[in-house]
């Protein structure tokens, strides 16, 4: 695997080492079923979506380590692809050992590209929200802390802005979570696909540490909560 960044890296490796080894002995406070964030079950979005004739559609979302947010989108039946990658920052920048500094203003994320007749960006949304995960952390999310973690929607047009808005509104107004919604609404300016060695990262890792405790139940959550969208076989950036 090639060199991350020593701070980030160290994070999620000693994580990970820390949280394997109390998986192998049955801990129960590192039980694999529960998540360092927990889904929350929440209303569909209430502002209704203009039907259109398009096959496919994008949305960048960023929600802490990219690793999970592609896992939880690529069981997502609907979904085309998803891409882990950064946002928020120049092209120049766009390299892990630099984005982990936190100093170069991208946001770990992933492109989505789905079929709106399959799945809505409403939905899409409520995924995201309930299950990839938790928009009240600001600037971290479970072990990972730095604005590279951060919760952002990076939306493309004033449609996904206004869908976006209105959700996150509804959603604060009804109380589902104990703190307000910290998640930014950016426009995207341009989307980095990340290193090979990051894309499809919890399907071929399973047993990592990291992805046991933080991921895997994510995906198991989106089983649970959204059967009727959850895909068993994961779409994959690389073909298997």
């Amino acid at each position: 695997m090639a060199q991350k960044s020593k701070v980030v890296d160290m994070s999620r490796r000693q994580f990970a080492v820390l949280a394997g080894m109390a998986l192998l002995v049955g801990s129960a406070c590192l039980n694999p079923v529960r998540a360092a964030e927990k889904a929350v079950q929440i209303p569909a979005p209430a502002m209704a979506e203009a039907p259109g004739g398009a096959t496919s559609e994008t949305a960048v979302l960023a929600g802490g380590c990219f690793w999970g947010v592609q896992a939880v989108f690529q069981h997502t039946q609907g979904v085309l692809s998803a891409v882990s990658g950064y946002a928020g920052g120049k092209r120049e920048d766009a390299k892990y050992d630099r984005v982990g500094s936190g100093a170069t203003g991208h946001a770990e994320s992933v492109q989505i590209s789905f079929d709106p007749r399959q799945i809505s960006y409403g939905r899409i949304l409520q995924i995201y929200f309930s299950v990839a995960h938790d928009p009240t952390q600001l600037n971290r999310q479970g072990p990972d802390s730095g604005t590279q973690y951060r919760s952002a929607i990076f939306y493309q047009s004033e449609q996904q802005k206004k869908v976006a808005q209105a959700y996150i509104a509804q959603l604060d107004a009804a109380k589902v979570y104990r703190s307000p919604i910290v998640t930014q609404l950016t426009p995207l300016q341009g989307f980095y696909a990340a290193e090979d060695y990051h894309q499809d990262y919890a399907t071929l890792h399973p047993t990592q540490g990291y992805i046991a405790y933080n991921d895997l139940p994510k995906i198991d959550n989106l089983k649970k909560i959204f059967p009727a969208v959850y895909r068993a076989e994961p779409v994959t950036v690389f073909k298997r």
